[in-house]
């Protein structure tokens, strides 16, 4: 595709579309359905690790309007996995603070990434056809994606050994053999209507009319949440900055607004006046209304298919959970998938994709679901609750946890996943990073440069981390783990030496390698202690932790993490 967000019009680009002539009998190891966010990761992540996919998408564009704007500090994490967060943080508007505003005065303000010691903000705002654009540009330097843009599936049937998709092109129908199917194809996913499925949740009847809006204004680049503004009586706004002099403006309608005049640009225009002030010159880029609704699948696994980001489950916007949780299930799902696909690990390693994004998934419209129902209260009583809490957090900090703006996307603690092995009795922790939580990021040196603790362990492997102290003869420990090997699993090896202790790779065993924990702020994160060892899965989440090395035991917890152990 080439080019750069400078001279490429991300709105206004359209791909070219291809006939295909489908091999038969050839049975692809993955099919991914829909290009947007969640379906571009999963190809891209898949084919960094070797697996060759095929990625169909109904349409030849990217989404229209700003749509996602709201992209979390682990999501970039995992851009960066992807080779291609940089790019966004760099496009994007960054930002850590948010302020709470009751009508005109504000009621308190808050940091969501008040330490240091992380490479990546807590969020930043990029619209979400440059995240596609990038992801599509990202994917297409890989021979082993083949994107199939304009192929619609219109039908799909399982096999004990793979699911045949029906397609439908410019050119006519084909049929296309594939292992699994990724299923990315979004809220009105083809695939569920296809099998039959349906999702379950909860409507909020109110409605919402979102507006892009170009301008040069004096606010600075957070999140403002006004309640009950005189702007606005009696509803809710919410403003956010977005790249290229845009910026985001919710207004909450009522149920009653009739969805179709509220469009009217006089209308939005008015509304936006009101805000800023009749001599504010500004543009409408985009202008949406919308109902949303809490849902999800009953199971995000069927056979061969399985469900992730908006197919799979739905939330309201209120705290940017949508397109991250989508993203963080092609990353839970890739590895998985890469190791079945070899015969490492048992079909049944897929299942725990889906319990753990099922678990996700509840905790996002738990949160969703409250957030919504603090925001649109639906009774005299709920108003006045929510009013006087309000009016507390002015002054009470306790008062401020119960204020609920849209409470922001953070990833899921897998606390209960199989894949995890309990702490052996008498090991004590004190940190919040529990087994199934996935791992902080940390400043470190590697090979006496300066570098990032999660961009040093992004290759798509298990990491080991072993942490050494001063007086140990590291060159032993460096042969103890040098001993931990896996037939099948690829897992980064990592010395973690103590501020101000370096260690050349050559001067220790061939597999192993070692980093400075520069500050000390990984181990403090971690609460290691020397002689700590640490397993991480590829997707970066902490599936085990010892206070001493033990071989057996790295071995029987790499078993579990790749579900061939279950005890």
């Amino acid at each position: 595709m080439g080019g750069s967000e400078v001279d490429v019009d991300y709105q206004k680009l359209q791909f070219a579309y291809r006939r295909v002539d489908e091999a038969r009998g050839h049975v692809h190891p993955v099919a991914v359905v829909g290009a947007g966010p969640i379906g571009l990761a999963a190809a891209i992540d898949l084919a960094q690790q070797g697996v060759p996919v095929v990625l169909l998408d109904n349409d030849d564009t990217l989404s229209t309007g700003s749509r996602a704007i709201c992209f979390a500090k682990r999501t970039l994490e995992i851009f960066d996995r992807l080779g291609c967060g940089q790019r966004m943080v760099d496009k994007g508007v960054r930002w850590n603070v948010g302020r709470v505003f009751l009508r005109d005065e504000q009621v308190y303000t808050f940091d969501l990434l008040p330490e240091t010691g992380h490479r990546r903000p807590a969020f930043i705002n990029l619209q979400q056809y440059y995240v596609e654009g990038y992801l599509a540009e990202r994917a297409a330097e890989f021979d082993n994606i083949d994107i199939r843009w304009k192929n619609e599936v219109v039908g799909v049937e399982q096999h004990a050994d793979r699911a045949t998709l029906t397609i439908a092109t410019p050119d006519g129908r084909y049929a296309l053999d594939a292992r699994y199917v990724v299923a990315a194809d979004g809220p009105r996913s083809a695939m569920r209507k296809a099998l039959g499925q349906e999702s379950h949740g909860r409507t909020f009847k109110d409605r919402f009319l979102i507006a892009d809006v170009k301008m040069k204004a004096p606010f600075p680049a957070e999140r403002w949440f006004w309640f009950d503004p005189p702007f606005h009586p009696n509803q809710s706004v919410l403003l956010h900055r977005q790249p290229d002099d845009v910026w985001r403006i919710d207004f909450q309608l009522g149920w009653d607004a009739d969805p179709v005049a509220e469009k009217d640009p006089a209308r939005v225009i008015a509304r936006i006046q009101a805000l800023l002030g009749k001599d504010v010159e500004f543009e409408l880029e985009w202008v949406s209304v919308y109902t949303f609704s809490c849902l999800r699948m009953d199971r995000f696994r069927h056979g061969r298919v399985l469900f992730a980001g908006d197919s799979a489950h739905g939330v309201s916007p209120f705290g940017a959970r949508g397109a991250n949780s989508g993203v963080q299930d092609a990353d839970n799902l890739a590895w998985k998938l890469k190791l079945v696909l070899d015969g490492t690990a048992p079909d049944a390693l897929l299942d725990t994709y889906a319990s753990e994004r099922e678990y996700a998934a509840d905790e996002n419209i738990l949160n969703s679901t409250r957030s919504t129902d603090f925001i649109t209260p639906k009774s005299a009583v709920s108003r006045i609750f929510r009013d006087a809490t309000l009016k507390l957090a002015r002054t009470c900090p306790f008062a401020r946890r119960l204020v609920n703006s849209g409470r922001l996307s953070v990833p899921a603690v897998l606390r209960d996943s199989a894949l995890n092995t309990p702490d052996e009795a008498g090991d004590v922790f004190d940190t919040h990073v529990v087994p199934g939580a996935p791992s902080p990021d940390a400043p470190i040196k590697a090979q006496g440069r300066d570098a990032w603790f999660l961009d040093r362990i992004s290759g798509n492997a298990f990491a080991g981390l072993y942490f050494c102290g001063k007086n140990e003869t590291v060159r032993a420990a460096a042969r103890r783990l040098a001993a931990f090997r896996y037939p099948g699993v690829a897992v980064d090896l990592l010395l973690v030496l103590e501020p101000g202790v370096s260690l050349s790779d050559a001067d220790l065993p061939a597999g192993i390698a070692a980093i400075e924990d520069a500050e000390g702020v990984l181990a403090r994160r971690l609460d290691a202690k020397v002689g700590s060892f640490y397993l991480l899965r590829p997707d970066q989440h902490l599936c085990a932790r010892r206070r001493a090395w033990n071989e057996a035991a790295a071995i029987a917890a790499l078993e579990r993490a790749i579900g061939k152990r279950r005890h």
